[in-house]
């Protein structure tokens, strides 16, 4: 009777490790992740127990004993980070785990464009849910001092691109990265310059690449207008260009300039006060920076507008005048 009862315990736990092989092996080979990709949050302190349960609140047949047998297996029990983690369809519980492990988090993102201001930067930061608020409210004196900035405005120390980031990330994290990128485009741009530029400083630099930004979107006219504008400097020729003066004019801009306006001497105003202004008025580009250190070196001291996103360069007052009489009766 004894070895009928052995016989029949042999068996089961035959079976029973049998079922428990093909189970997981199962576990292994599966995809845990079938209709949608997961998002979860794995907080500090998570146990693997608590990470199993929100994969299994998102709807994962996840069992906690397997969960911890592969990740013990993989030696990972001691490597899983914390954050927000998506798992793409198809994904296996040990590829969640390898996921997990290196901490590959899911990503999100924040675009700067050309020519923003930071007043614009500054929102796009404030209403990204994604993002950690620590700079609303801040005075321009405090942003400055949290940022590290040596620069008396940080207006157009930013560069201008898509930033990538872990949820919760802080705005303050985010600028330094914009700010840093901006510091080293500047680094490699200012000591590749063309020779004789009315320019003392990478700052004068960017002040000049922040108008030619504002000034046109076309890669082909940057050169152009950056010419235009070093011969007035060299020219000690008031630079007259409209988005400074927009810039001086601050909240007060409602879509037109005034001839009171450019009449109203702001430090902005390039109509009344010489040279460049005082800081930048956005955010350049590497090819506005590109344009403000390597001008074309024609003869041009004007352009006006043609209404097509491209303007009429010319070398002489009378012609500038027959350009704008033309294209401001087309757009009459």
């Amino acid at each position: 009777m004894s070895h009928k009862i052995i016989g029949l315990t042999l068996l089961f736990i035959s079976f029973t490790a049998g079922w428990a092989w093909m189970d997981y092996r199962a576990v292994l080979e599966t995809p845990a992740v079938k209709d949608n990709p997961v998002v979860i949050e794995i907080a500090k302190g998570d146990s693997m127990d608590r990470i199993a349960e929100k994969l299994a609140e998102q709807h994962l047949k996840i069992n906690p004993f397997w969960f911890k047998v592969v990740a013990l297996r993989k030696q990972a029990a001691s490597k899983l980070k914390t954050g927000e983690f998506e798992f793409a369809v198809g994904l296996t519980l040990p590829e969640i785990i390898d996921q997990i492990a290196a901490g590959k988090t899911r990503q999100h993102s924040v675009t700067f464009p050309e020519g923003w201001r930071l007043t614009d930067i500054l929102n796009a930061l404030n209403n990204n849910p994604y993002i950690e608020h620590t700079l609303k409210d801040a005075s321009p004196d405090a942003l400055r001092n949290r940022l590290e900035i040596k620069e008396n405005h940080a207006e157009g120390l930013f560069f201008p691109d898509t930033y990538f980031f872990e949820k919760n990330m802080t705005d303050v994290s985010l600028l330094k990265r914009a700010y840093g990128k901006m510091q080293s485009v500047m680094q490699e741009e200012w000591p590749q310059r063309s020779a004789d530029l009315p320019l003392v400083s990478p700052y004068e630099a960017l002040i000049l690449a922040s108008i030619i930004e504002k000034e046109t979107g076309a890669d082909d006219e940057r050169p152009l207008i950056a010419g235009v504008m070093t011969r007035r400097l060299k020219n000690d020729i008031p630079l007259q260009t409209d988005p400074t003066v927009i810039y001086g004019m601050g909240s007060d801009y409602q879509g037109n300039i005034g001839e009171q306006d450019l009449k109203n001497p702001t430090p902005y105003n390039t109509y009344q006060v010489k040279g460049l202004p005082p800081t930048p008025i956005a955010m350049p580009g590497r090819q506005a920076i590109r344009a403000a250190l390597h001008p074309d070196d024609g003869s041009s001291l004007y352009f006006v507008a043609k209404g097509d996103g491209t303007h009429v360069f010319s070398s002489t007052l009378q012609e500038h005048n027959r350009a704008v009489e033309q294209f401001q009766k087309q757009k009459k």
